[in-house]
């Protein structure tokens, strides 16, 4: 069974920028997600031939099966999805205040984790209704 290795997404300020937990020294930027994941599946390749190369340590994670899982930090995903998703239809769904959301939204102030799980579970949910429509 493969294993899970977590890829930290979040927002800076011209571009979106990622880090693999447990492979030191490794961070890549891109100006979409969509370019962050390739730069990162194909940036783990070369940073683990290089450290090969220099006869470094590499993770054991690494010398099997892994598959990337991309969690983000809550400012960089309100970011991502705020031409979809606006800060009052994600009040809605979560409960959570506006004005606080955009405080998130904006690196303000971080949610408590109470917070970000109810974020995650609204979206979750809202995607699992998403995916029972038909037409």
């Amino acid at each position: 069974m493969a294993t899970e290795l977590i890829v930290r997404v979040g927002k800076t300020e011209k571009n979106y920028a990622a880090y693999v937990e447990g492979l030191d020294g490794f961070v890549c930027t891109a100006d979409t997600f969509e370019e962050l994941k390739k730069e990162v599946t194909e940036g783990i390749d070369f940073h683990l031939t290089g450290l090969r190369e220099d006869s470094d340590p590499v993770p054991d994670v690494f010398n099997g099966e892994y598959v990337l899982v991309f969690k983000w930090n809550i400012e960089g995903l309100l970011d991502y999805y705020r031409g979809i998703l606006s800060l009052a239809a994600l009040g809605r769904i979560t409960g959570i205040n506006q004005t606080q959301l955009g405080h998130y939204a904006a690196g303000r102030s971080r949610p408590r984790k109470q917070q970000v799980q109810k974020i995650e579970k609204a979206l979750h949910h809202l995607g699992e209704e998403l995916c029972t429509i038909s037409f």
